[in-house]
């Protein structure tokens, strides 16, 4: 199945800002995560068509996954 994945910040490093990939049914939102390398606990919020989602979400055809990272300051 198709599904767009969009990074933000300094997830984006060496990686990529958008891109459409190829992904098996029953693909949760972790597994991208950990597909690209990304230490879920560095993840803030995740969302799927605009709307947050957990890890555990199964990832559906034409999804556009947004990967936004913790966001840390005082």
């Amino acid at each position: 199945m198709q599904v767009t994945v969009k990074l933000f910040a300094f997830f984006r490093e060496g990686r990529f800002k958008v891109e459409e990939r190829e992904y098996p049914q029953a693909t949760t939102v972790s597994d991208v995560v950990e597909g690209l390398g990304i230490d879920l606990d560095k993840v803030g919020i995740t969302m799927i068509n605009s709307r947050h989602c957990k890890f555990e979400t199964l990832l559906q055809e034409g999804d556009n996954l947004a990967i936004f990272p913790v966001i840390g300051g005082g």
